[in-house]
């Protein structure tokens, strides 16, 4: 047997003023992303705003569906968008919140595994970290990459 330890590195800020001009904006492109959300059957709302290399910011938000499979997290459609949009531009940084019937929430939440796939997938064809920004009222939390929430994933070479 091998034990193996994998180590994430995640910092949280208690305030979007800790941060520079460009993610406090990102910040707020997803929160205003969050308002429009389609969420009649959760009414849990998720915004998510990916900031590209040319300083292009393309929101998302979550779409439901009465037959839920059929709707779409807010990761996937900003990533996908900004993917079609911008084939060859690579993203700089994702922004992701949700506003509950009591307002954006308290703690940060995480994206789900498809979304982090999408996510791992997105930093590996451009071979750049994409820095990840969870935002909360009480904290917002940031990792430099994808890998800090994903460290053991599915990649292309396995296909082979």
């Amino acid at each position: 047997m091998i034990k193996r330890e994998i180590k994430s590195i995640i910092v949280d800020y208690n305030s979007p003023a800790e941060l520079n001009d460009e993610l406090q904006n990102l910040i707020q492109k997803a929160k205003s992303a969050a308002k429009k959300a389609y969420a009649p059957y959760s009414e849990f709302r998720v915004g998510a705003a990916v900031l590209l290399e040319n300083n292009e910011i393309i929101e998302g938000n979550n779409q439901e569906n009465a037959a839920y499979p059929s709707g779409l997290c807010a990761e996937r459609v900003a990533i996908f968008y900004a993917n079609s949009k911008y084939p060859n531009i690579e993203i700089k940084a994702i922004a992701i919140t949700a506003i509950t019937k009591d307002g954006f929430i308290k703690e940060p939440i995480p994206p789900c595994g498809s979304c982090l796939q999408v996510m791992l997938e997105s930093e590996q064809r451009a071979n750049k970290p994409i820095q990840v920004l969870l935002f909360g009222t009480n904290k917002i939390t940031v990792a430099e990459n994808i890998q800090q929430f994903l460290p053991i994933y599915f990649n292309k070479d396995m296909l082979k």
